[in-house]
């Protein structure tokens, strides 16, 4: 046999790599330009929904959540919802002129009753989804508010005790759980069966089917993880022992750290941000690589110890004014599930020792439009306060910014231009303005 000289394997290896190469999906960088073209926010008020006094469906009490069906019915999630046994949540309808056309939901532990609702979609037809905690299960409701069925968790990581916020997919029968703008949270180093396991180093955007009876999920992004400080080392070590245990299956994140911000384009594709920069990350559906970045050249500001300062002396103030403690105090409460709700087993009171991320992120929010535009919240001149608002599309176009203060980020989009913006007046009462978009923005 001839020995195959050098310059052959060097060949050879080359062509490989080629063709591992052609194989791989291409990443495209898009740049969009530095300076701001501003556009005005000319919106259309098509009408509004709330009151102070009134009918019982004018009176709002927590507005929790709006969305849109394809009829432009308009969904508005109302009630005290969260992870501590309450479950005083309705749905109000109004049609698409702001006319009252039905009610449903009540708290309790049976089929379509509502024990501990955190999460809240509404899909292109009028299916209503409502994550339940209590009773480990999505609620399906059909357009007219009857109850359809519960999609069963089981045992799917992740799934059940998640953030609570989801979105629909655009093509029916699931919804998308995942950052969707939400604070960081408290992440948990869990395997297989609650053993403690290496520290998380992503965070996923997962796509849960609601067709059979338990849950099927797929994770169609990964979002960046940044480095996170343990509990341990941040909490006092002369707490109970359950206490401790949990602890050390924990870590915490640092005040500001990068967002999981996350948006559904029309076709079930995703769109996210998970770093300080500006880099809008778009995956095509079923691609779960990335397959375009677009990127501004906005640079996030550096923590410095002034900025530190600043936040805890803000931080504190805003505690005080509240009425709770002035340090950087938190309160754990755990709970006992005895299958009718939860109640408290025990509970601590410690102070954390919190971490800074070393800069603040450019980004504070996403959002995309029923026809595929992508608006994305800057941070603005105020430590934590929201700034202007660029408009692209998923492309990589650029539309325009709304400057600071011009307008809200929507609480929901809808068909044909509809945006719902959640208001409140003097006296903290909220109500639902629907306005219409201008077509280069919807």
């Amino acid at each position: 046999m001839r020995p195959t000289s050098s310059s052959q394997t060097i060949a050879a290896a080359t062509f490989a790599l080629a063709l591992v190469a052609r194989a791989l999906p291409a990443q495209e960088l898009i740049d969009l330009p530095a300076r701001d073209a501003r556009i005005e926010p000319e919106f259309e008020e098509v009408y509004r929904v709330g009151a102070l006094d009134g009918e019982s469906w004018e009176m709002f009490g927590r507005v929790n959540k709006v969305a849109f069906d394809a009829d432009g019915n308009l969904y508005v999630f109302d009630g005290a919802t969260d992870l501590l046994g309450s479950g005083n949540l309705r749905v109000l309808v109004f049609d698409d002129a702001g006319g009252f056309l039905r009610e449903f939901g009540s708290s309790g532990g049976g089929p379509g009753e509502f024990s501990r609702p955190v999460g809240f979609a509404v899909l292109r037809d009028g299916t209503t989804v409502v994550s339940d905690v209590g009773h480990g299960a999505y609620q399906l409701f059909d357009p007219s508010g009857a109850f359809l069925r519960m999609v069963r968790t089981g045992d799917e990581p992740g799934v059940r005790f998640s953030s609570g916020a989801i979105q629909p997919d655009p093509r029916g029968e699931a919804v998308f759980v995942g950052g969707f703008g939400v604070g960081p949270g408290v992440s948990m180093r869990t395997a297989g069966g609650g053993d403690p396991a290496a520290s998380p180093t992503s965070r996923p955007v997962t796509r849960v089917a609601l067709g059979g009876e338990v849950v099927q999920t797929d994770t169609v992004a990964e979002g960046w993880l940044p480095q996170r400080a343990e509990m341990g080392d941040v909490v006092p070590n002369n707490l109970p022992v359950q206490f401790t245990r949990l602890l050390g299956q924990m870590s915490m994140p640092a005040v500001f750290e990068p967002r999981l911000l996350v948006g559904v384009l029309p076709d079930g594709g995703i769109v996210h941000s998970d770093s300080s920069a500006y880099a809008l990350k778009v995956t095509p559906p079923a691609a779960r690589e990335v397959a375009r970045i677009i990127r501004r050249p906005l640079s996030p500001e550096p923590v410095t110890p002034a900025v530190e300062r600043a936040h805890k002396k803000r931080t504190a103030a805003a505690r005080e004014k509240l009425g709770g403690m002035a340090g950087q105090g938190a309160k754990m409460v755990f709970m006992r599930d005895r299958g009718d709700g939860a109640s408290p087993s025990a509970e601590a009171s410690f102070e954390i020792q919190q971490t800074y991320y070393h800069e603040i992120p450019v980004l504070r929010g996403l959002a995309t439009t029923w026809g595929g535009r992508i608006w994305v919240q800057r941070r603005g001149d105020e430590l934590e306060g929201d700034g202007p608002i660029d408009v692209v599309t998923a492309k990589g176009e650029y539309v325009g910014t709304y400057s600071a203060n011009a307008t809200e980020m929507p609480a929901a989009f809808g068909p044909d231009g509809l945006a719902a913006f959640i208001e409140f007046d003097e006296f903290e009462v909220a109500s639902v303005v629907v306005r219409r978009l201008p077509a280069e923005v919807r």
